[in-house]
Protein backbone atom coordinates (compact mmCIF):
# COMPACT_ATOMS: atom_id res chain seq x y z
CA UNK A 1 0.00 0.00 0.00
CA UNK A 2 1.32 3.43 -0.96
CA UNK A 3 2.37 5.84 1.72
CA UNK A 4 0.07 8.70 2.59
CA UNK A 5 1.95 11.98 2.21
CA UNK A 6 0.39 13.42 5.38
CA UNK A 7 1.35 10.30 7.34
CA UNK A 8 4.87 10.45 5.90
CA UNK A 9 5.36 13.93 7.36
CA UNK A 10 3.37 13.12 10.51
CA UNK A 11 0.81 15.92 10.06
CA UNK A 12 -2.95 16.07 9.66
CA UNK A 13 -4.83 17.08 6.52
CA UNK A 14 -5.64 20.45 8.10
CA UNK A 15 -1.97 21.24 8.80
CA UNK A 16 -0.85 24.76 7.91
CA UNK A 17 2.02 25.52 5.51
CA UNK A 18 4.25 26.35 8.48
CA UNK A 19 3.40 23.08 10.24
CA UNK A 20 4.19 21.12 7.07
CA UNK A 21 7.50 22.97 6.62
CA UNK A 22 8.46 22.45 10.28
CA UNK A 23 7.65 18.72 10.10
CA UNK A 24 9.63 18.36 6.88
CA UNK A 25 12.71 20.08 8.27
CA UNK A 26 12.67 17.96 11.42
CA UNK A 27 12.36 14.68 9.50
CA UNK A 28 14.82 15.70 6.77
CA UNK A 29 17.35 16.50 9.46
CA UNK A 30 16.75 13.15 11.16
CA UNK A 31 16.93 10.94 8.06
CA UNK A 32 19.44 12.85 5.89
CA UNK A 33 21.67 10.19 4.29
CA UNK A 34 24.82 12.16 5.11
CA UNK A 35 24.08 11.87 8.84
CA UNK A 36 24.93 8.95 11.05
CA UNK A 37 21.86 6.73 11.17
CA UNK A 38 20.34 8.43 8.10
CA UNK A 39 17.96 6.62 5.75
CA UNK A 40 18.18 7.54 2.07
CA UNK A 41 14.91 5.83 1.11
CA UNK A 42 13.04 7.48 3.97
CA UNK A 43 14.63 10.81 3.05
CA UNK A 44 13.38 10.45 -0.54
CA UNK A 45 9.85 9.67 0.68
CA UNK A 46 9.90 12.73 2.95
CA UNK A 47 11.05 14.95 0.09
CA UNK A 48 8.42 13.50 -2.26
CA UNK A 49 5.68 14.22 0.27
CA UNK A 50 6.94 17.74 0.92
CA UNK A 51 7.15 18.57 -2.80
CA UNK A 52 3.44 17.84 -3.11
CA UNK A 53 2.10 19.23 0.17
CA UNK A 54 4.16 22.44 0.04
CA UNK A 55 2.67 23.35 -3.35
CA UNK A 56 -0.88 24.71 -3.05
CA UNK A 57 -1.96 23.43 -6.48
CA UNK A 58 -0.44 19.97 -6.08
CA UNK A 59 -1.79 19.67 -2.54
CA UNK A 60 -5.29 20.58 -3.71
CA UNK A 61 -5.10 17.98 -6.48
CA UNK A 62 -3.70 15.40 -4.06
CA UNK A 63 -6.50 16.09 -1.57
CA UNK A 64 -9.01 15.66 -4.40
CA UNK A 65 -7.65 12.52 -6.03
CA UNK A 66 -5.52 11.03 -3.26
CA UNK A 67 -2.99 8.38 -4.24
CA UNK A 68 -5.71 6.15 -5.68
CA UNK A 69 -7.36 7.08 -8.98
CA UNK A 70 -10.69 5.40 -9.60
CA UNK A 71 -12.34 5.77 -13.03
CA UNK A 72 -16.09 6.08 -13.44
CA UNK A 73 -16.71 3.64 -16.28
CA UNK A 74 -19.77 1.39 -16.77
CA UNK A 75 -20.41 -1.31 -14.22
CA UNK A 76 -18.00 0.22 -11.68
CA UNK A 77 -14.98 -0.31 -13.93
CA UNK A 78 -12.51 2.50 -14.51
CA UNK A 79 -11.90 4.23 -17.82
CA UNK A 80 -10.44 1.92 -20.41
CA UNK A 81 -11.56 -1.15 -18.45
CA UNK A 82 -9.83 -0.73 -15.09
CA UNK A 83 -11.62 -2.80 -12.50
CA UNK A 84 -11.74 -1.42 -8.93
CA UNK A 85 -9.11 1.05 -7.76
CA UNK A 86 -6.00 1.99 -9.68
CA UNK A 87 -3.01 2.79 -7.43
CA UNK A 88 -1.51 5.82 -9.14
CA UNK A 89 1.32 6.30 -6.62
CA UNK A 90 3.11 3.17 -7.84
CA UNK A 91 3.23 4.59 -11.34
CA UNK A 92 4.37 7.95 -10.03
CA UNK A 93 7.38 6.28 -8.43
CA UNK A 94 8.12 4.23 -11.54
CA UNK A 95 7.76 7.30 -13.70
CA UNK A 96 10.29 9.50 -11.92
CA UNK A 97 12.14 9.69 -15.20
CA UNK A 98 9.04 11.03 -16.97
CA UNK A 99 5.29 10.63 -17.36
CA UNK A 100 3.25 7.60 -18.45
CA UNK A 101 0.88 7.46 -21.40
CA UNK A 102 -2.01 4.99 -21.13
CA UNK A 103 -3.89 4.13 -24.32
CA UNK A 104 -7.05 2.08 -23.97
CA UNK A 105 -9.74 2.41 -26.60
CA UNK A 106 -8.34 5.72 -27.79
CA UNK A 107 -8.45 7.28 -24.27
CA UNK A 108 -5.10 8.71 -23.23
CA UNK A 109 -5.12 8.34 -19.45
CA UNK A 110 -1.59 9.71 -19.33
CA UNK A 111 -3.00 13.13 -20.22
CA UNK A 112 -5.52 12.84 -17.38
CA UNK A 113 -2.83 11.98 -14.84
CA UNK A 114 -0.53 14.67 -16.18
CA UNK A 115 -3.24 17.29 -15.93
CA UNK A 116 -4.18 16.25 -12.40
CA UNK A 117 -0.69 15.98 -10.94
CA UNK A 118 1.47 18.21 -13.13
CA UNK A 119 3.14 15.31 -14.98
CA UNK A 120 6.17 13.33 -13.88
CA UNK A 121 8.79 14.63 -11.53
CA UNK A 122 11.12 15.41 -14.40
CA UNK A 123 10.41 16.52 -17.95
CA UNK A 124 12.43 17.50 -20.99
CA UNK A 125 12.67 21.08 -19.73
CA UNK A 126 13.48 20.17 -16.12
CA UNK A 127 16.69 19.18 -14.42
CA UNK A 128 17.39 17.68 -11.03
CA UNK A 129 17.55 20.40 -8.37
CA UNK A 130 20.32 19.94 -5.85
CA UNK A 131 19.58 18.35 -2.49
CA UNK A 132 18.94 20.41 0.61
CA UNK A 133 21.41 20.13 3.48
CA UNK A 134 20.71 20.62 7.17
CA UNK A 135 23.39 21.15 9.80
CA UNK A 136 23.48 22.13 13.49
CA UNK A 137 25.48 24.90 15.12
CA UNK A 138 25.77 26.12 18.71
CA UNK A 139 26.12 29.70 19.98
CA UNK A 140 26.49 31.23 23.42
CA UNK A 141 23.82 33.24 25.21
CA UNK A 142 25.83 36.40 24.55
CA UNK A 143 26.08 35.58 20.83
CA UNK A 144 22.31 35.19 20.77
CA UNK A 145 22.13 38.82 21.89
CA UNK A 146 24.83 40.22 19.62
CA UNK A 147 24.63 37.90 16.61
CA UNK A 148 27.47 35.67 15.44
CA UNK A 149 29.30 34.27 12.45
CA UNK A 150 30.21 30.64 11.91
CA UNK A 151 32.35 29.05 9.21
CA UNK A 152 31.63 25.41 8.45
CA UNK A 153 33.25 23.03 6.00
CA UNK A 154 30.84 20.89 4.01
CA UNK A 155 31.61 18.05 1.64
CA UNK A 156 28.93 18.36 -1.02
CA UNK A 157 28.22 18.49 -4.73
CA UNK A 158 29.38 21.82 -6.14
CA UNK A 159 29.25 23.19 -9.65
CA UNK A 160 32.09 21.87 -11.80
CA UNK A 161 34.57 24.68 -12.37
CA UNK A 162 35.93 23.14 -15.57
CA UNK A 163 32.67 23.13 -17.55
CA UNK A 164 30.80 25.75 -15.43
CA UNK A 165 28.05 23.21 -14.83
CA UNK A 166 27.23 22.46 -18.49
CA UNK A 167 28.64 18.92 -18.44
CA UNK A 168 30.54 19.41 -21.69
CA UNK A 169 34.27 19.54 -22.22
CA UNK A 170 35.28 23.17 -22.83
CA UNK A 171 35.25 23.82 -26.58
CA UNK A 172 33.23 20.69 -27.40
CA UNK A 173 30.49 21.06 -30.02
CA UNK A 174 26.83 20.51 -29.21
CA UNK A 175 24.76 18.13 -31.33
CA UNK A 176 21.21 16.77 -31.41
CA UNK A 177 20.83 13.70 -29.23
CA UNK A 178 20.80 10.63 -31.52
CA UNK A 179 18.72 8.59 -29.07
CA UNK A 180 15.67 10.87 -28.75
CA UNK A 181 16.31 12.97 -31.89
CA UNK A 182 16.06 16.16 -29.90
CA UNK A 183 12.75 15.51 -28.12
CA UNK A 184 14.33 14.77 -24.74
CA UNK A 185 12.09 11.76 -24.22
CA UNK A 186 11.95 8.15 -25.34
CA UNK A 187 8.95 5.85 -25.58
CA UNK A 188 8.66 2.16 -24.79
CA UNK A 189 5.63 -0.07 -25.35
CA UNK A 190 4.80 -2.64 -22.69
CA UNK A 191 2.03 -5.23 -22.95
CA UNK A 192 0.32 -6.38 -19.75
CA UNK A 193 -2.92 -8.12 -18.80
CA UNK A 194 -4.42 -4.65 -18.45
CA UNK A 195 -3.52 -3.67 -21.98
CA UNK A 196 -0.66 -1.90 -23.73
CA UNK A 197 1.26 0.71 -21.80
CA UNK A 198 3.16 3.40 -23.64
CA UNK A 199 5.79 4.49 -21.13
CA UNK A 200 7.45 7.82 -21.85
CA UNK A 201 10.63 8.57 -19.91
CA UNK A 202 13.42 11.11 -19.94
CA UNK A 203 16.05 10.21 -22.47
CA UNK A 204 18.93 8.46 -20.65
CA UNK A 205 21.47 9.83 -23.11
CA UNK A 206 20.76 13.59 -22.82
CA UNK A 207 18.75 13.61 -19.55
CA UNK A 208 15.85 15.35 -21.26
CA UNK A 209 17.77 18.21 -22.89
CA UNK A 210 17.53 16.96 -26.48
CA UNK A 211 21.17 17.87 -27.08
CA UNK A 212 24.49 16.45 -26.04
CA UNK A 213 28.11 17.53 -26.16
CA UNK A 214 30.44 15.79 -28.56
CA UNK A 215 32.67 15.21 -25.54
CA UNK A 216 31.74 15.08 -21.85
CA UNK A 217 33.62 17.13 -19.29
CA UNK A 218 36.74 15.27 -18.22
CA UNK A 219 36.36 16.43 -14.61
CA UNK A 220 32.69 15.79 -13.82
CA UNK A 221 31.93 13.15 -16.45
CA UNK A 222 29.08 15.19 -17.93
CA UNK A 223 27.09 15.72 -14.71
CA UNK A 224 28.06 19.36 -14.31
CA UNK A 225 28.94 18.96 -10.63
CA UNK A 226 31.62 17.33 -8.50
CA UNK A 227 31.90 16.37 -4.83
CA UNK A 228 34.26 18.72 -3.02
CA UNK A 229 34.83 20.37 0.34
CA UNK A 230 33.52 23.91 0.54
CA UNK A 231 33.67 26.44 3.36
CA UNK A 232 30.41 28.24 4.03
CA UNK A 233 30.10 31.36 6.17
CA UNK A 234 26.89 31.58 8.19
CA UNK A 235 25.67 34.87 9.62
CA UNK A 236 23.52 34.24 12.69
CA UNK A 237 21.27 37.23 13.43
CA UNK A 238 20.92 38.79 16.87
CA UNK A 239 17.74 37.71 18.61
CA UNK A 240 17.53 34.20 17.17
CA UNK A 241 16.07 31.70 19.63
CA UNK A 242 17.18 28.22 20.57
CA UNK A 243 15.78 25.70 18.08
CA UNK A 244 15.19 28.18 15.26
CA UNK A 245 16.45 27.43 11.75
CA UNK A 246 18.25 29.73 9.32
CA UNK A 247 17.54 29.13 5.63
CA UNK A 248 20.30 29.89 3.13
CA UNK A 249 18.89 29.61 -0.37
CA UNK A 250 21.12 28.05 -2.97
CA UNK A 251 23.81 27.03 -0.47
CA UNK A 252 22.92 23.33 -0.53
CA UNK A 253 24.17 20.85 -3.11
CA UNK A 254 24.56 21.91 -6.74
CA UNK A 255 21.97 20.67 -9.22
CA UNK A 256 22.63 18.54 -12.28
CA UNK A 257 23.97 20.46 -15.31
CA UNK A 258 23.32 23.91 -13.95
CA UNK A 259 19.97 23.15 -12.31
CA UNK A 260 19.17 25.23 -9.20
CA UNK A 261 21.11 24.33 -6.09
CA UNK A 262 19.38 23.10 -2.96
CA UNK A 263 19.14 25.12 0.23
CA UNK A 264 21.19 24.97 3.42
CA UNK A 265 19.24 24.84 6.70
CA UNK A 266 21.12 25.70 9.88
CA UNK A 267 19.49 24.57 13.15
CA UNK A 268 20.70 26.88 15.93
CA UNK A 269 21.23 25.75 19.53
CA UNK A 270 21.86 28.28 22.32
CA UNK A 271 24.02 27.23 25.28
CA UNK A 272 22.45 27.47 28.73
CA UNK A 273 23.71 30.50 30.68
CA UNK A 274 24.52 30.03 34.40
CA UNK A 275 22.77 33.29 35.36
CA UNK A 276 20.37 34.40 32.61
CA UNK A 277 17.21 32.92 31.16
CA UNK A 278 15.24 34.15 28.18
CA UNK A 279 11.51 34.89 28.21
CA UNK A 280 10.37 36.25 24.87
CA UNK A 281 12.80 39.12 24.30
CA UNK A 282 13.31 39.71 28.02
CA UNK A 283 16.27 38.42 30.04
CA UNK A 284 15.50 37.11 33.53
CA UNK A 285 18.00 37.22 36.39
CA UNK A 286 18.02 36.78 40.17
CA UNK A 287 19.89 39.17 42.46
CA UNK A 288 20.53 38.55 46.18
CA UNK A 289 20.69 41.35 48.74
CA UNK A 290 21.14 41.31 52.50
CA UNK A 291 18.42 41.93 55.08
CA UNK A 292 19.91 45.34 55.93
CA UNK A 293 20.13 46.34 52.25
CA UNK A 294 16.48 45.47 51.80
CA UNK A 295 15.48 47.42 54.88
CA UNK A 296 17.67 50.48 54.40
CA UNK A 297 18.05 50.53 50.61
CA UNK A 298 21.30 50.16 48.69
CA UNK A 299 23.10 50.42 45.39
CA UNK A 300 24.17 47.01 44.14
CA UNK A 301 26.27 45.98 41.14
CA UNK A 302 24.58 43.47 38.85
CA UNK A 303 25.50 41.68 35.65
CA UNK A 304 23.64 42.35 32.37
CA UNK A 305 24.13 41.00 28.85
CA UNK A 306 25.91 44.31 28.08
CA UNK A 307 28.18 44.28 31.13
CA UNK A 308 27.87 45.29 34.77
CA UNK A 309 25.86 48.26 36.06
CA UNK A 310 24.56 49.74 39.34
CA UNK A 311 20.97 48.99 40.39
CA UNK A 312 19.38 51.21 43.05
CA UNK A 313 17.34 49.16 45.51
CA UNK A 314 14.96 51.37 47.55
CA UNK A 315 14.46 50.89 51.27
CA UNK A 316 11.72 48.47 52.21
CA UNK A 317 12.27 46.23 49.19
CA UNK A 318 10.55 42.89 49.66
CA UNK A 319 11.94 39.53 48.67
CA UNK A 320 10.49 38.52 45.29
CA UNK A 321 10.13 42.05 43.91
CA UNK A 322 11.25 42.46 40.31
CA UNK A 323 12.98 45.49 38.82
CA UNK A 324 12.90 46.25 35.10
CA UNK A 325 16.10 47.45 33.45
CA UNK A 326 15.10 48.88 30.08
CA UNK A 327 16.74 47.81 26.83
CA UNK A 328 19.02 45.24 28.43
CA UNK A 329 17.22 42.25 26.95
CA UNK A 330 17.41 40.44 23.59
CA UNK A 331 17.06 42.38 20.32
CA UNK A 332 13.92 41.57 18.35
CA UNK A 333 14.78 39.25 15.48
CA UNK A 334 12.83 41.47 13.06
CA UNK A 335 14.37 44.72 14.27
CA UNK A 336 11.46 45.90 16.40
CA UNK A 337 13.36 47.19 19.43
CA UNK A 338 14.84 45.26 22.30
CA UNK A 339 13.58 43.54 25.41
CA UNK A 340 14.36 44.36 29.04
CA UNK A 341 16.20 42.67 31.87
CA UNK A 342 13.88 41.62 34.68
CA UNK A 343 15.91 41.42 37.90
CA UNK A 344 14.15 39.50 40.68
CA UNK A 345 15.33 40.43 44.18
CA UNK A 346 15.87 37.73 46.80
CA UNK A 347 16.47 38.91 50.37
CA UNK A 348 19.18 36.81 51.99
CA UNK A 349 18.28 35.91 55.62
CA UNK A 350 21.32 35.12 57.80
CA UNK A 351 21.34 31.63 59.28
CA UNK A 352 23.39 32.60 62.35
CA UNK A 353 23.06 35.77 64.42
CA UNK A 354 25.25 37.20 67.16
CA UNK A 355 23.70 38.26 70.48
CA UNK A 356 23.84 41.90 69.47
CA UNK A 357 22.18 41.17 66.13
CA UNK A 358 19.44 39.21 67.84
CA UNK A 359 18.89 42.06 70.31
CA UNK A 360 18.61 44.63 67.53
CA UNK A 361 16.14 42.50 65.58
CA UNK A 362 14.08 41.94 68.73
CA UNK A 363 14.01 45.71 69.29
CA UNK A 364 12.94 46.14 65.66
CA UNK A 365 10.20 43.59 66.16
CA UNK A 366 8.84 45.48 69.18
CA UNK A 367 8.56 48.69 67.12
CA UNK A 368 6.61 46.84 64.44
CA UNK A 369 4.01 45.56 66.91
Amino acid sequence: MANNYYDTLGVGKSASDDEIKKAYRKLAHKYHPDKSGGDEQKFKEINEAYQVLSDKTKRSQYDQFGQTFSGAGPGGAGAGGFGGDFDFSDFMRQGEGGGFEFNFGGVDLGDIFSGAFGGGRRGAAQKDRGRDIQIDTEITFSEMVTGATRKVELRKNVQCDRCSGTGGEPGAEVKTCPTCHGSGRVQKMTRTILGSFSQVTVCPECQGEGKIFEKKCSKCGGEGRVKEKQEVEINIPAGIADGQTISLQGRGEAGVKGAPAGDLYVLVHVKVHPKFQRSGNDVLSTEEISFSQAALGAEIEIETVDGRLILKVPSGTQSGETFRIKNKGVPDLHGRGRGNQMAKIIVRIPKKLSREQKRLIEELGKTEE
